[in-house]
């Protein structure tokens, strides 16, 4: 599994149920990636999205504590059931993409995490762990700076040390 996020600085991802940040070729990034994969993500990620409607040419899957939410994608009430179902899939087709909390309960389960990390500091009330600290993961790739809306950011690829990596860089 990979998971999938932009972080500022201190790794915040999000701020009153938004992104931190509108950057149009991040988007493409995580679209390009996404794109005919399995998508998890939790309820208010779902929420947060154009008409609160899963994401097109992908299996969203949301996790929710709430074992009432329906949703027009496949639904867990059980993180356990939710790691089940993805178990009878190619781990590399699935992307995981938040919020923090989701990141938290995948993230022990992922290999790689592909970060637009976004340098400025931005208030955030919701965050990613913080990679750099982290003694599981390695940054392996980092794109040259882009600058988009008045942002600079690079793509970086981390990935769990003793992990097998895949070919290609960034693509994966």
């Amino acid at each position: 599994m990979t998971a999938i996020a932009a972080v500022e600085r201190n790794w915040g991802i999000g701020l009153a149920g938004g992104l931190l940040a509108d950057l149009p070729a991040d988007r493409g990034y995580f679209r390009g990636h996404t794109l005919h994969k399995i998508v998890v993500m939790g309820r208010k990620t779902l929420e947060s999205l154009p008409g609160g409607r899963p994401l097109p040419a992908r299996t969203n899957i949301v996790l929710s504590r709430n074992p009432s939410f329906r949703a027009d994608c496949e639904v867990f009430s059980s993180f356990e059931a939710c790691l089940a179902r993805l178990a009878r899939e190619n781990p590399k087709d699935v992307y995981i993409a938040g919020g923090a909390e989701i990141y938290g309960r995948f993230l022990p389960h992922c290999d790689a995490c592909l970060i637009t990390k976004i340098d400025a500091d931005l208030p955030a009330d919701s965050f990613f762990a913080d990679l750099d600290a982290d003694g599981a993961f390695a940054c392996v790739w980092e794109s040259a700076p882009q600058s988009e809306n008045g942002f600079v950011y690079r793509f970086a690829r981390y990935e769990r040390k003793g992990a097998a990596a895949p070919a290609g860089g960034g693509n994966g």
